[in-house]
């Protein structure tokens, strides 16, 4: 009798607590929840998410692509603030443009045990143009607290009928519940490609709908009909979507998502030949190669040839001239900081105006690097942020670059960026494979992720006094993707203000005589120098002292923290780093102890750690030698590769003991 009454009380409440999604329905118990029961340290939650893509006709334009959006959101935390804004981004082009409409936005607080509702007022929405394709609509939600629910729905339509954007399922917060639609006429057949670790099963079903179509006769009259046509339907159903946690190093975290895409194979309309699309790699090559704003614009080159025959007149060497047009290009047109594989206002007005976005720029140096006699080919690239392309799509590449066949090897180029030379790319562009465009048309994967070892050697003089404190002098030489990436961070910024930061990084450092040689000379390493002095860097206990001989150069955190990790560790590039130290112990003290040597080593010759020190006298000279010998490490590797920096940590955090003599 018990047992009846306990799972009747169970069925009730189950009924009583039941999620209602429809808009506006927010309940007590949702406010009120003070975690996610699944994943304790989310710092917010989606209770609901909602999509339905589908195609509505209105005459005289035909079809166009319909987008309703329904989100319902639970923030648990001040961290979880950030999912209070939400940004679409939409695009244009030739006065067609995508609309964000029916927009209707809440943010719901428990007063006092009563729900209160505040409405995202007009003021709160944001339009910015980011590029001359693109516009971006954004609004934050009013009256935000920990605890707060957010709501919002809104409809977006869209004249490019063919580009539906991709299903997202996962995210870094955990998802309670999702609901999601696709409509498509049998006009048009779409192929389905899915990404990420979770098990989706789709839905599918189809359904007979009709087209009110209007005409008019030859005396003036107009009349209507319908026209009945079979819409496709894929419908999903998920629930508890578990959060996709992100760690360091990993080239793009939406990359390992969970999601689908629906890629348009080709249009059959009555009484109408079949038209393909980008169903291979072939046709998105041609397609992306035909446009005007690629193809046509590599192939113009008189706006340049009398200034590009003057630059390499008396220089007949393959390598000279290369990097003569390259530095050439870099010197001549600045960056304006917009992507995109194709021309925005073309080549020519680019070189005048000496300014222009990554095409303008790199199919101008592929076009001079032809006209001087190179095998040069425009390479199709998608940066870290904008993904890796797994399928044949025309949107999977969103930059370009250019690559020299030489006998010496291919070099690959970016002139968008003042500090890039041949093969060291910036690293926006290190993403896996670009595909480079051949003259007849075909194309070939490069990998983009450089082969050549980035280097940092540091040395170290350092004296400690009785009390702890340490003086010394540090110097580092970096050389490749490490020179590149110091040289964007320090030339163009304040130097008091980038040594403050340094001073911060190591929390509390004090830095004179900072100096910087090579800053601007590219073919030479970046030379570092600076003198320190750092108070409390050893630990005195009676007639005892202990500290770390790396001190604040020591690795503190692991930055692999999860279990288990499906997606692959992106470093960028291979590096090494040589840190040489030598320390003066202060007088009255003598070395007790010190840590031992050790060699660590991952399999398949990954990456290696060297740690050796020795001690004489008043005097201990450390050496330490840390390297990665692959941009990539794969996840069956990321056991090892986690226990490898823990060890690391490990050893670079073991002290030195002294005693008073």
């Amino acid at each position: 009798m018990k047992l009846t009454s306990l799972l009747v009380t169970f069925c009730f409440s189950l009924t009583v607590f039941a999620q209602d999604y429809h808009f506006g329905k927010v309940s007590k118990e949702e406010l009120q929840e003070k975690f996610n029961p699944l994943d304790s340290s989310a710092s917010a939650t989606y209770l609901y998410k909602y999509r339905k893509s589908y195609y509505e006709y209105v005459e005289p334009s035909g079809f166009r692509l319909i987008t309703e959006i329904h989100e319902r959101i639970k923030i648990y935390n001040q961290e979880g603030f950030d999912y209070a804004t939400k940004s679409n981004r939409l695009s244009t082009s030739g006065g067609s443009d995508e609309e964000l409409r029916n927009l209707k936005a809440y943010t719901y607080n428990l007063i006092d045990g009563k729900i209160e509702e505040t409405k995202l007022s007009k003021d709160g929405i944001f339009k910015t143009e980011l590029s001359k394709y693109t516009n971006e609509y954004k609004f934050t939600m009013p009256n935000i607290k920990a605890g707060s629910v957010i709501e919002y729905k809104y409809r977006i339509n869209s004249p490019f009928i063919y580009n539906v954007d991709e299903f997202v399922f996962q995210h870094s917060i955990p998802v309670k519940k999702i609901e999601a639609r696709f409509e498509a006429p049998e006009y048009f057949n779409f192929k389905e490609s899915t990404r990420g670790y979770l098990m989706i099963t789709p839905k599918r079903s189809s359904q007979t709908d009709k087209i009110k179509l209007t005409s008019r006769t030859s005396i003036g009259r107009s009349y209507s009909e319908d026209l009945a046509f079979k819409k496709n339907i894929t419908e999903f159903d998920l629930k508890d979507v578990p959060a996709l946690k992100d760690e360091p190093y990993v080239n793009n975290i939406n990359n390992y998502k969970s999601s689908v895409k629906f890629e348009l194979s080709y249009t059959k309309y009555p009484d109408s030949p079949l038209k393909s699309y980008s169903t291979t790699w072939t046709d998105v090559v041609k397609t992306i190669y035909d446009n005007s704003n690629f193809g046509a614009e590599l192939n113009k080159k008189g706006y340049f040839e009398d200034d590009v025959d003057a630059l390499i007149a008396t220089v007949s060497n393959p390598l000279q001239r290369t990097a003569l047009i390259f530095n050439y290009v870099k010197s001549r047109v600045k960056w304006n900081g917009y992507y995109g594989y194709g021309t925005d206002d073309g080549v020519k007005k680019a070189y005048k105006e000496q300014t222009g976005n990554v095409a303008e720029i790199n199919l101008m140096l592929t076009a001079m690097l032809q006209h001087a006699g190179l095998r040069a080919y425009p390479v199709l690239v998608s940066t870290r942020q904008h993904g890796v392309p797994l399928f044949p799509t025309i949107e999977g590449y969103n930059y370009v670059v250019s690559m020299v066949k030489l006998n010496e090897g291919d070099l690959l180029l970016d002139a968008t960026s003042r500090f890039s030379i041949p093969n060291v790319l910036p690293f926006r562009t290190l993403n896996w494979q670009g595909r480079v465009i051949a003259e007849a048309g075909g194309s070939t994967l490069i990998d983009l992720y450089p082969k050549q070892i980035s280097e940092n050697t540091i040395f170290f003089m350092g004296s400690l006094t009785e009390n702890g404190d340490l003086s010394g002098g540090y110097r580092s030489v970096k050389k490749s993707h490490k020179a590149l990436l110091f040289r964007e961070k320090f030339i163009d910024v304040d130097r008091d203000d980038f040594i403050e930061k340094l001073e911060n990084k190591y929390d509390g450092l004090e830095i004179s005589d900072y100096d910087v040689k090579n800053g601007l000379d590219l073919g030479k390493p970046i030379i570092e120098s600076y003198k320190f002095v750092k108070e409390s860097q050893a630990d005195i206990i009676g007639d005892k002292m202990y500290f770390s001989p790396l001190f604040f150069l020591r690795t503190t955190d692991n930055p692999f923290k999860l279990s288990e990790r499906e997606f692959p560790v992106d470093f960028g590039y291979p590096f090494q780093t040589d840190s040489k130290l030598v320390v003066k112990i202060p007088e009255g003290y003598k070395i007790e102890s010190l840590p031992e040597p050790i060699v660590l080593a991952l399999p398949d010759h990954l990456g290696k750690f060297v740690y050796q020190i020795n001690g004489k006298g008043n005097t201990i000279q450390l050496s330490v030698s840390y390297e990665i010998n692959s941009a990539i490490v794969t996840p069956q590797y990321y056991e090892a590769l986690k226990a490898y920096f823990a060890q690391m940590i490990e050893k670079e955090n073991e002290q030195i003991v002294l005693s008073r003599i």
